[in-house]
């Protein structure tokens, strides 16, 4: 009988866990008309049971997010009424207020729950059409024939009708100017056990194009919360459309993808509101299995925007690429936007602005820049898609049993025909890590219009803002690929936060301080030395992320560019002549891919200027950066992991260290340091520039420290005799004049004592209110002298900007409405994301 039991318990057990499992695989149907649904962190090392942090907030416990251990779904119905309290938020403010100091297991479960966030369904969109501008005509193409697309089908067996048409994959008019997969297809490799998983709005994935290639169990549907990812709208076309490009069947239907062998699974999210904790969960849908996830959308590509994923997604992107594919990481493919021809630019979006990302651009059949193929530093490569010929668009799949499309193109394009090149490498070398894929992106892409905006990098790449590191070659990344030695894990530097002028950002989000941006600009540096590197386990650069906190009453006019120690320059922001946003940088990051491969040892300067009208004006509070590249030794490798919420307060908080740096507040730059960090510095337009020094790093050569009065002094004047015998003569007269002090009011007090009385002495700073010597000396000692400096050297520029930082200050936020928004907002006025050719993409 116990023995029954013990199997009936055993049986109820894994039938629970295999009820959990499949739950965190598909998710719950989501029920938004009904219910209200929350995102609750939890603590498991607290010995609290997430079902009682649910229970404790009245909420009802759905599921574990996606593949994010400790983060869980809870919802409530929706109170009737349309009650405006949030008593789920309401509760567990209880939790956490004074008074749970009285209730133990209040308290208990309030340091449980690490986080609670209300989750609010917004649009993902799809980019729309981008319509050729009126004076660019499109040239006829030349006259050809389609011979060498005959001779290739012929030779491989192609019989489907339209590969002729498919001018990325062998181009008759110039045929220097293709994906060049043919000769890998030759060598026999065509995508065979790799698996692509098209981030969009769904898969036609009954079409005889795609059928034999889809896979069920990497795909979902988390629009309508069913396992399938059917486009059940009128222009649900657009993931169709790229899944062909990948992974359209070589079998007389339309055309062959560019991994015709491989796999595609549709994850459809971009064809209705969803919520954050529901995108987060589709980045790491089916991640051990899916090697490749395309995803072909991104803020508005209008000039104006500047949006980033949410902390849950950055959480999830970060999941994919240490725990996908068994560690080796999941690679997620951007297109880098369609908003060139709005003077648009990648790096103000934070997915295609992400070190996670391989941001792609696009060119056209020609091998030209497309008028709507977005620019900035975070651009890693280009491949082809459409351009000014509406003939010479991408043909692929479509919606339908066995239609097809002539007429895609965008960087929506472009970034599936990139995770097909990706799939045929991944193909022979499925060893390869995330990171391997980028660094062979750098290694094997090819210039392309060497006569336009390329430079030198000073690891000898040329790289361009408009086409990165160059145009992606299907034959020479798979070769690379078979040849490539893996990299060693990562490594990370995260430099010391820089504050200019008493620059800070509260927990409202609202910026004050900081120095007046001129046209000529503001320059600020930091040092990195060697001791920062190996300390940091540091060896070789790869992505460098710059966070800014700039106000300004017209965003646009501001230009940020960063210098490296080898004179290395990457323009992080280049004015928009759209962008009229009076809310600034609250913290927005940067990313640069420009400096790839360079030593980083010296000063990084950074450069903010005010590029436009004269009327605006705005201020630089501060900065950050971190180095990301590979460890010297995998054996002290550690993963990242992410702490910044949706956005952080600045300066943040000092970080402790068993070492405390040396610091000073006499320079209107403070530095919050890693204590291995020495030198920072920030420099106006007048030319006047300011140096803290921020510490002294272990084992180094003497470095040159401030005093308390801002003045330089050095380690070497401590061996001079006449320094020393100063010193003691300093000290000892003080002790003296302290001890006959301290004898004469013993004495006072004394006689008070015996008299039975006390009295103040006539005249004495007590009498007067005033406060003793050693607060006045504080009050009125190092920090008077620079009062005096400042309105002697700086008095009416400092009045006149501090007048107008009053007024940038104004706005109750501070914070642009649309950045990183983890607020409650009505569904109406959610942040649009967007996605293709239907913008083009």
């Amino acid at each position: 009988m116990r023995l029954s039991c013990v199997r009936l318990s055993l049986f109820v057990t894994l039938g629970a866990l295999a009820t959990t499992v499949s739950c965190s695989r598909r998710p719950a149907k989501r029920e938004y008309s009904t219910h209200d649904y929350y995102l609750l962190e939890h603590d498991p090392s607290s010995g609290v049971p997430v079902s009682h942090c649910a229970d404790a907030l009245g909420a009802e416990l759905v599921e574990q997010v996606g593949e994010l251990e400790d983060h869980w779904l809870v919802r409530i119905q929706k109170p009737d009424g349309g009650e405006d309290r949030d008593v789920v938020l309401d509760a567990f403010a209880n939790l956490r207020s004074p008074s749970s100091e009285l209730h133990p297991q209040k308290r208990h479960i309030a340091t449980a729950i690490r986080s609670l966030e209300r989750q609010v369904p917004r649009q993902r969109t799809k980019r729309l059409v981008v319509p050729l501008p009126e004076e660019r005509e499109p040239a006829p193409p030349p006259v050809t024939d389609d011979t060498l697309a005959r001779d290739i089908a012929e030779r491989l067996g192609i019989v489907d009708p339209l590969f002729p048409d498919q001018w990325h994959l062998v181009n008759e008019d110039y045929p220097e100017h293709m994906v060049n997969a043919t000769p890998v297809w030759e060598m026999g490799i065509t995508g065979e056990g790799i698996i692509s998983a098209l981030v969009d709005d769904g898969l036609e994935f009954e079409s005889e194009d795609i059928a034999d290639n889809f896979d069920a169990a990497g795909s979902h549907d988390f629009n309508d919360h069913v396992d399938l990812p059917r486009p059940m709208l009128f222009d649900d076309h657009h993931g169709t459309r790229c899944a062909g490009q990948i992974a359209a069947v070589k079998n007389g239907v339309c055309g062959v993808g560019i991994a015709y062998g491989s796999k595609v699974a549709g994850i459809r999210i971009l064809s209705g509101p969803i919520t954050d904790v529901d995108e987060g969960a589709a980045l790491n849908f089916g991640y051990q299995n899916t090697s490749i996830y395309s995803c072909s959308w991104g803020p508005a590509d209008d000039g104006r925007s500047m949006e980033a994923p949410s902390y849950i997604v950055r959480k999830a992107i970060v999941n994919g690429v240490q725990n996908g594919r068994d560690g080796k990481g999941s690679v997620f493919v951007f297109a880098s936007g369609n908003g060139a021809w709005n003077d648009d630019q990648c790096n103000f979006d934070g997915y295609t602005n992400s070190i996670y990302s391989v941001t792609v651009a696009a060119v056209d059949f020609e091998g030209k820049h497309p008028y709507y193929s977005e620019a900035c530093a975070a651009n890693m490569v280009v491949t082809y898609s459409s351009g000014s010929n509406p003939k010479k668009s991408i043909v692929t799949t479509d919606i339908g049993k066995n239609k097809c499309s002539s007429s895609h193109g965008g960087t929506s394009a472009a970034a599936p025909n990139a995770a097909g090149i990706f799939a045929l490498a991944l193909s022979v070398r499925p060893d390869l890590t995330w990171r391997d894929i980028q660094h062979l992106c750098v290694q094997s892409a090819e210039i392309i219009n060497p006569d336009e905006d390329w430079e030198l990098t000073a690891a000898g790449k040329p790289y361009s803002y408009t086409y990165g590191f160059g145009k992606l070659d299907a034959y020479a990344f798979v070769t690379a690929a078979q040849k490539w030695t893996l990299v060693k894990p990562q490594a990370w530097v995260e430099l010391p936060a820089v504050q200019i002028a008493n620059g800070e950002m509260d927990e409202n989000r609202t910026m004050t301080g900081g120095e007046l941006i001129s046209s000529e600009g503001i320059e600020s540096s930091i040092r990195v030395d060697k001791s920062v590197l190996n300390d940091n386990n540091f060896e070789t650069l790869e992505h460098v992320t710059v966070r800014v906190w700039i106000t300004h009453s017209r965003r646009g006019d501001v230009e940020v560019e960063l210098t490296s120690p080898s004179g290395v320059t990457s323009m992080l922001a280049r004015k928009r002549k759209r962008d009229d946003d009076a809310d600034g940088f609250p913290g927005w990051k940067f990313m640069s891919v420009k400096h790839w491969g360079e030593n980083p040892e010296g000063e990084w300067t950074i450069r903010v200027s005010d590029q436009d009208i004269e009327e605006e004006e705005g201020f630089f509070l501060g900065w950050e950066m971190s180095l990301w590249g590979s460890v010297i030794d995998p054996a002290k490798a550690r993963p990242y992991v992410l702490k910044d919420t949706d956005y952080k307060p600045f300066p943040p908080p000092e970080p402790v260290h068993e070492q405390e740096p040396e610091t000073t507040a006499a320079s209107t730059t403070k530095s919050y340091l890693k204590p291995t960090v020495v030198h920072s510095s920030t420099t106006a337009a007048d030319g006047t520039e300011s140096t803290t020094t921020v510490g002294v790093v272990p084992g180094g050569d003497s470095h040159e420290e401030l005093d308390d009065e801002g003045a330089v002094t050095h380690e070497s004047d401590l061996s001079d005799p006449r320094f020393v015998v100063a010193i003691i003569g300093f000290v000892s007269f003080f002790i003296l004049a302290g001890g006959a002090v301290y004898l004469i009011m013993r004495r006072k007090i004394m006689d008070k004592n015996h008299s039975g009385e006390y009295s103040t002495v006539p005249g004495s700073d007590e009498e007067a209110g005033a406060l003793p010597m050693t607060s006045m000396e504080g009050a009125g000692g190092a920090s008077r002298s620079n009062v005096i400096y400042d309105e002697n050297e700086e008095s009416s520029r400092l009045m006149d900007a501090e007048r107008r930082r009053e007024g940038v200050s104004s706005n109750p936020h501070g914070f642009h409405s649309g950045f990183l928004d983890d607020d409650e907002e009505p569904l109406e006025k959610a942040t649009q994301y967007s996605d293709a050719q239907e913008r083009v993409s």
